[in-house]
């Protein structure tokens, strides 16, 4: 029906907008993959959290959620190599369950990463701010920062996916060089009092619950692991480079966590309290050890965040980019720069709809008469906790969706294990940090979250539904666009 098109905007275009092909290799997708996890912005704004609800022993829950991030590995690499997608998920779902399941997924995955990327965009400005403020006292305030790197950041981005790519794995090499050293010099200064201590369960502090509590945070660390898939149209041999990126990426950010957090727990003595105390207690590990290895340490949490950044808004920009190619969101979202085929009207809205949440924000704590706490730290946890809820949703509907597509579309490579019995193990580990970040009896704003992600989760249901009642075409072109087709 031609009247009902202005609603949604969803009639696809017969040629769509491609991205560059071939642009990127293995190295460079692992490379952003990581610079996306951000170890160095993960673990200084993580680790001192998962101490105060595990204790010293809380390596034993990045244990935990590297295994859950594996199962979903498992859904993700086992999705791309049958159909590799830069719709990533949202292109999987839609594929399998139809077109009111891709436009939900769509509306959850990009609010989902919207609200997590606007916490990157706070810390980006804020932690510089906070790095003058240190060492030469300068108290020039974070959002001006926030602004001019942002800025900076999304010219690279238009400017061309390998050149920004190479740039956030530069970053990426450079925190990962400062956070070995430090850790391995850590390690070597006190090897006369070296233990299992953080990795035996008997040194948890409240046992399961304490394990439990902290393992929201755990996964939130692990963000940015999916980032490969929605660079599958610019990469070499999707099929086969995008799943070896998914495990390259989680095995080796496992293992780097371990370090940094068996050097840090080692280096405060195994002591809980003093670790808990420490506002960043990486810095103040590296700190112990030299003035100098705290200023690199500052400087790779500062180019960290700004890889994080390119990476992150690099990759997910990419996913609401598809849905509006595909014509699941609106169209003109869809488009690309004519001469560096990069989506530059999905890396516009992504951004500004991020810096729109920290302008919103900031003026409901000013009437409030809250300024006190225009903290960028404090808006990290809030919009990751908020964020994080509406990507374990879209975590948890590709778990679910992957045997159903495997036993329709590629009924011959069907397997019980890889998937029946690993998305459904994948699905309770979701459940988890599900329950710990929607439990009743959390102080304000996060007791309100798990109401306003219920919220987004029904209004979008019922867009969807509607959008496909008027289109019914949306199933068809969902997941209709393969990478290396």
């Amino acid at each position: 029906m031609s009247g009902s098109v202005p609603f949604s905007e969803t009639k696809a275009p017969e040629a769509p907008e491609r991205l560059h092909r071939g642009a990127l290799r293995l190295v460079d997708i692992s490379a952003s993959t990581m610079a996306n996890i951000g170890p160095a912005y993960s673990f200084y704004f993580g680790f001192a959290f998962l101490v105060i609800t595990a204790g010293v022993a809380s390596p034993l829950t990045i244990i935990l959620a590297g295994i859950a991030i594996a199962l979903l590995g498992n859904t993700l690499s086992q999705f791309s190599r049958a159909q590799p997608s830069t719709g990533g998920f949202i292109s999987f779902v839609g594929k399998t369950f139809g077109g009111t399941s891709a436009v939900t997924t769509a509306l959850l995955c990009g609010a989902g990463y919207i609200i997590a990327i606007s916490s990157v965009l706070a810390v980006v400005g804020g932690f510089l701010s906070i790095t003058l403020q240190h060492y030469l006292n300068w108290n020039i305030p974070w959002g001006i920062f926030t602004v001019v790197l942002t800025a900076a950041c999304v010219v690279m981005m238009i400017r061309g996916v390998a050149v920004s790519t190479k740039l956030a794995g530069f970053f990426f090499a450079f925190e990962m060089l400062v956070l070995v050293v430090v850790s391995v010099v850590a390690i070597i200064k006190n090897a006369g009092h070296l233990s299992f201590v953080p990795f035996e369960p008997s040194h948890i502090t409240n046992g399961f619950t304490g394990l439990a509590a902290g393992f929201p945070l755990a996964i939130y660390i692990f963000i940015g692991w999916e980032n490969s898939a929605a660079l599958a149209e610019e990469t070499g041999n999707p099929r086969r480079n995008v799943p070896r990126a998914v495990f390259l990426s989680i095995g080796l950010m496992v293992v780097s966590y371990l370090l940094f957090a068996y050097a840090t727990v080692t280096g405060f003595g195994y002591n809980g309290d003093k670790l808990a105390a420490a506002t960043i207690p990486f810095i103040s590990l590296a700190g112990m050890i030299t003035a100098a290895f705290a200023a690199f340490a500052y400087i790779a949490g500062m180019t960290s965040t700004l890889g994080v950044l390119i990476a992150a808004a690099n990759s997910q920009s990419r996913l609401i980019f598809n849905a509006g190619r595909e014509g699941l969101l609106p169209r003109w979202i869809g488009k690309v720069h004519p001469t560096r085929r990069t989506p530059m009207n999905a890396i516009y809205t992504f951004v500004a709809l991020a810096g729109g949440i920290i302008v919103v924000w900031a003026l409901g704590h000013w009437i409030g008469g809250h300024t006190g706490s225009l903290d960028p730290i404090n808006f990290f946890f809030e919009s990751s906790t908020m964020g994080t809820i509406l990507i374990l949703v879209v975590y948890f509907l590709a778990n679910l969706a992957l045997p159903f597509y495997y036993r329709r579309f590629r009924p011959a490579e069907f397997s019980v294990v890889k998937h029946v019995v690993l998305p459904i193990l994948g699905m309770v580990a979701i459940g988890v940090p599900v329950y710990y970040l929607c439990k009743p009896g959390q102080a304000a704003p996060y007791s309100w979250f798990p109401y306003a992600a219920l919220a987004i989760v029904v209004v979008a249901i019922i867009y969807a539904a509607i959008a496909n009642q008027r289109d019914p075409g949306l199933g068809e072109r969902a997941g209709s666009i393969v990478a290396d087709e």
